[in-house]
This record gives structure tokens, sequence and C-alpha cells, in this order.
């Protein structure tokens, strides 16, 4: 991974983990109910901010290497289209 998007998806993941011990600390004190979901979209905003650090490492790194290899082309695009169909799933 590279250095700086390793460091910054780093950080990311630590705020997340943050966010969700509140979520969960609020739920053991019966926070008000919007707040909870309030927290809980903030949560899932922060975890697309993850994906697109850790999707822009993957087409930086693996997907660059892969696609100038003809055998290996293939799977890359597959994965990058699953990914893209899990990511617009309801």
């Amino acid at each position: 991974m590279e250095q700086n998007i390793k460091k910054r998806a780093l950080h990311r993941a630590k705020i997340i983990q943050g966010q969700i011990k509140g979520l969960i600390e609020g739920i053991n004190k019966e926070k008000y109910c919007v707040d909870l979901i309030t927290r809980s979209l903030c949560i899932q905003k922060s975890l697309k901010s993850l994906e697109v650090l850790i999707l822009e490492n993957h087409l930086k790194t693996h997907v660059k290497s892969q696609m100038k290899q003809k055998k290996t082309q293939q799977k890359a695009i597959k994965e990058l289209l699953d990914i893209y169909d899990l990511s617009n799933r309801s």
C-alpha cells in the first residue's frame, strides 16, 4: 500500500472505530433514536470515504500492474466490476 494512502486510511479507520464506540455507548445509554441514526449515517459516510482511499490505492498499485500484463487484465476488470456491482446493490 502506498505510504501516504496507508497513513490516511489508518487515520480514517481509527476515526470510524471511535464513531462505532460512540454509537455502542449511545445504544447502551438509550440515547435519542434520531441521534443514534445520525451517528450511524456518519459512520456510513466515513466508511465510504475509507473505501475511496482503498480503491485509490488499488488502482494505483494492483490494477496498474495487472493492466500491463494481458493475462491479468481480465481479472482486474472482473474484480472492479464485482466491487461496482456490490456497491450499487440496495
